[in-house]
């Protein structure tokens, strides 16, 4: 169902079977279902790209990219991006940079975000920004201390959860039941990040890839 700004995956969702797609062999006995194959990934992505081309169009963006679970998603955004630059009334002037964030420990999400790598925040000032990631209350903070002339949050996922805080990002792909995903560069400890479709992670798969 899509609703307003994104698209409402239901609680009670059953997914596609695994046979009608193709998964690596390797995962195939890991995961329940596929709840959100590429090919709607990367139509809803361009869909993103064109909103914010509508509503950005003129000011130059930084693209911050939250590794490592959003280098795919990022990395199509911007292409999306790019070729609306190429061939619609409205453009921006786009640069990129990175931050990496630790969040999870096995299947749960922890009190704390670790900031692990990515240049300074201080090259950010005065810049309008754009990120794309999971974790950003924390991001959003930091952010606030150089000064952007504004800040918007792209998210593919936003999981319906008891824990969540209520922060809504100003972009949302999906709105996706309280489940573990995988898959489309969201890992299980680095495990399923190659794998192309979202997928839903079975029981027996957290305790293989437990650290």
């Amino acid at each position: 169902v899509c609703v307003t700004n994104n698209c409402v995956i239901a609680d009670d969702e059953k997914g596609h079977d695994l046979d009608l797609f193709c998964v690596p062999r390797h995962y195939e006995s890991d995961l329940d279902k596929v709840i959100i194959p590429h090919g709607l990934i990367m139509d809803r992505t361009e869909r993103l790209a064109r909103d914010i081309i509508q509503d950005m169009g003129g000011h130059h963006i930084v693209a911050l990219c939250v590794l490592k679970g959003g280098y795919k998603f990022f990395a199509d955004l911007l292409d999306y991006i790019k070729v609306l630059n190429h061939n619609s009334d409205k453009s921006v002037p786009l640069t990129v940079d990175f931050i990496r964030v630790k969040s999870y420990c096995n299947d749960k999400s922890t009190n704390s975000v670790r900031v692990i790598g990515g240049d300074e925040l201080s090259t950010l000032s005065g810049k309008d920004i754009v990120e794309t990631g999971r974790t950003m209350q924390t991001l959003l903070s930091l952010l606030s201390e150089c000064n952007p002339k504004m800040v918007k949050v792209v998210s593919l996922l936003v999981k319906r959860t008891p824990r969540s805080s209520g922060y809504r990002p100003d972009y949302i792909g999906f709105e996706v039941p309280d489940a573990f995903l995988v898959g489309y560069a969201l890992d299980y400890n680095e495990y399923f990040r190659d794998l192309s479709h979202i997928c839903i992670l079975n029981d027996q798969a957290k305790e293989k890839y437990k650290v």
